[in-house]
C-alpha cells in the first residue's frame, strides 16, 4: 500500500493557517486555568529581578489572549495568501521563521519550570514538524534557500511589536476578572 502523497505548494502554505490555529487553540483554552493554578508557582521559580513585571503578565484571561491570536491571524492570512497565490514568500518566510523558532520558547518554558505550559504540545506536534517540512519543501522545490530563511528571520522579529500590541488590546477590550 503507497502511502506517499504529492503536496502542492498552495496547500502547504495554506496549511499554515490551520498549524497556526491547532497551537494557538491549545494556548487560548489553556492558558487562563494554567495561569490561575500555577502563577505563585513560576514566580518561585523565576529570578526576582523579573518577578514584578511577570506578575503584572500572568493576568490574563484566554479571552484577552485570543483577541492577540486574531490579530496575529488577521495579519497572517494576507501573507500567506499573497505567498500561496503569487509566489511572493519573503514575509510570509519571516512569519514562519519566528514560527519555528516559537517552538523552542514552549520547550524552554516548560523545561526551565519543569511543568506542562500552554501550547508546549502543540508546538511540538504541529508547529515544529510542519516549519520544518515547510522549510524542506520549499528549499526542495528551490522556491527559497536556507539563506533566505535565516535572513528572514529579523524581519519576522517585527511580528513581536504585533503579539505585544494584541495583548495590551485583549487587555483594554476584554476586562480581566478574578474567579
Amino acid at each position: 500500500m503507497d502511502l506517499s502523497f504529492d503536496i502542492t505548494k498552495q496547500t502547504l502554505i495554506w496549511l499554515f493557517i490551520v498549524a497556526f490555529l491547532l497551537h494557538d487553540l491549545e494556548e487560548i483554552i489553556a492558558v487562563e486555568y494554567w495561569i490561575k493554578k500555577n502563577k505563585e508557582k513560576v514566580l518561585r521559580r523565576v529570578p526576582a529581578s523579573i518577578q514584578a513585571t511577570l506578575d503584572k503578565k500572568l493576568t490574563l484571561s484566554s479571552s484577552q489572549f485570543a483577541v492577540a491570536v486574531l490579530l496575529e491571524l488577521i495579519i497572517s492570512i494576507p501573507f500567506t495568501y499573497v505567498a500561496a497565490e503569487h509566489g511572493k514568500l519573503f514575509v510570509f518566510l519571516a512569519i514562519n521563521a519566528l514560527f519555528f523558532l516559537h517552538v523552542f520558547t514552549h520547550v524552554g518554558q516548560s523545561l526551565y519550570l519543569k511543568m506542562y505550559t500552554p501550547g508546549v504540545v502543540s508546538a511540538v506536534l504541529v508547529t515544529l514538524p510542519y516549519s520544518a517540512y515547510l522549510f524542506y519543501k520549499l528549499m526542495t522545490w528551490e522556491l527559497v534557500t536556507i539563506k533566505q530563511i535565516l535572513f528572514s528571520i529579523p524581519v519576522g522579529l517585527l511580528v513581536i511589536p504585533i503579539v505585544l500590541i494584541g495583548h495590551e488590546l485583549g487587555r483594554r477590550i476584554v476586562p480581566y476578572t478574578e474567579k
